[in-house]
């Protein structure tokens, strides 16, 4: 079967290519892809090449397939797999596989499976470590975006505290603490004040920061203040870039106490010291921002780590057990995971997308792997709408969800765009 898919050949050499599939073997799986959200590991691992830890260093004759957030649907099942799989039963994978403890990955380590592709060959690992997901949603990109979800799901239960005299790590926040996210409210500081409204252990309070009012306003038109009051959290948003003493306003908030829990979401020097001094005792920092700079470093008080048990952890990426959640809780609909994404696209973008994804401003880029389509921002369907018919029936569709992509539109979509 022939396969249409984004091929990494070397650094900053993504090619969009048709070529045959093999086989499928007895262990294996062949799916059909609709639905990839683009990372920013993804660029990473497009600037880094074979220097990146999960590419192979034999990519110039042995391409591999990037993309790693991906939903779709089964095709065909080798024998081994035909009691637990099913052709036409949807599924969302959880790329980091672990498998006898190699970091390859689907999206940076393979030559026939990942996201960017119309169709694909799932190999016999994916289904060893449980990390072929079943997806029970007619909604394909929430399949897509339960991966970066898993991330912010794992970032809550690695922060942890500890009691006098005590050894043990109580893991996850503070129910009822203080919290704050800071540089809150990019596509995953977003999915995390989803998160922590709808979570079965909030904070009492959940501060968000940011220096781009624009940003700052949407975030809290999604996520009000008022439906962060209905799940017991009092939630405020703060400038920190037109609050006058911010932080000292922000320590204020917790009467002088200082923070429970604070995540940081961009490598910014300064951001990273003020969450630092914004920690309480046993306050637990979270660095969930990946720098690009393997030299990225920022000041921490070591006196207070000394005597108020101050700590610092970081994740980076969930495990099977986040995806999970955060499947099910999409599915139940407690997270509404569209919030994060800002554009779509179909697979002729994918590799101007990740070439640039630095330089596009907005949240996440949702690719539909079978359609042609430039990348779009839902922001400009409304002026596209003027003179296009799918762009103007999309937009009237995203009007009646807050301007959000949803499952209407993905519909509309996947029957009236372009085959690709």
């Amino acid at each position: 079967m022939k396969t249409k898919a984004v091929r990494l050949y070397g650094k900053e050499d993504l090619r969009l290519e048709e070529f045959e599939l093999p086989e499928m073997k007895e262990d294996e799986i062949l799916a059909h892809i609709i639905s990839d959200s683009v990372c920013m590991s993804t660029y990473k691992a497009m600037e880094q090449g074979s220097d990146h830890k999960r590419v192979p260093a034999d990519i110039d004759s042995n391409p591999v397939i990037v993309g790693h957030e991906f939903c779709g649907e089964i095709v065909a099942v080798g024998s081994k797999w035909q009691s637990k799989f099913k052709p036409g039963q949807k599924f969302s994978i959880q790329p980091a596989l672990n498998y006898k403890g190699s970091l390859d990955a689907p999206g940076y380590s393979y030559r026939y499976i990942g996201g960017d592709a119309t169709y694909v060959i799932i190999p016999n690992e994916v289904m060893e470590m449980n990390c072929l997901l079943e997806y029970d949603n007619d909604t394909f990109f929430y399949g897509s975006v339960a991966e970066p979800m898993s991330c912010i799901v794992g970032t809550y239960h690695a922060m942890y505290h500890t009691k006098n005299g005590s050894y043990v790590h109580n893991m996850g926040i503070v129910e009822g603490g203080n919290m704050a996210i800071l540089a809150g409210v990019g596509p995953m500081g977003i999915g995390a004040i989803d998160y922590a409204i709808h979570c079965d252990r909030k904070p009492g309070l959940l501060v968000v920061t940011d220096i781009d009012e624009a940003r700052l306003q949407r975030a809290a038109s999604i996520y009000t203040v008022e439906e962060a009051e209905k799940n017991g959290v009092k939630l405020i948003y703060v400038n920190t870039n037109t609050t006058p003493d911010a932080e000292n306003y922000i320590m204020g908030l917790t009467n002088g106490k200082g923070f429970d829990d604070v995540m940081v979401f961009a490598p910014v020097k300064p951001v990273v010291e003020m969450g630092d001094r914004l920690l309480g005792k046993d306050g637990c920092l979270n660095f969930f921002a990946g720098p690009q700079n393997s030299q990225f470093k920022a000041e921490f008080n070591f006196y207070n780590v000394h005597y108020g048990a101050t700590h610092v952890v970081g994740t980076s990426g969930g495990n099977t057990a986040d995806m999970i959640e955060s499947i099910e809780m999409m599915n139940k609909g407690l997270l509404n995971t569209a919030s994060m994404i800002t554009h779509i696209g179909g697979l002729n973008s994918v590799v101007d997308t990740v070439m640039n994804l630095p330089k596009i401003p907005g949240g996440k880029k949702l690719i539909y792997t079978n359609i042609d389509l430039p990348l779009t921002a839902i922001a400009d369907f409304e002026k596209l709408g003027e003179t296009d018919d799918l762009f103007r029936e999309l937009c009237a569709i995203c009007k009646r969800h807050n301007m959000l992509w949803n499952g209407e539109a993905e519909k509309y979509l996947l029957a009236h765009a372009k085959a690709i």
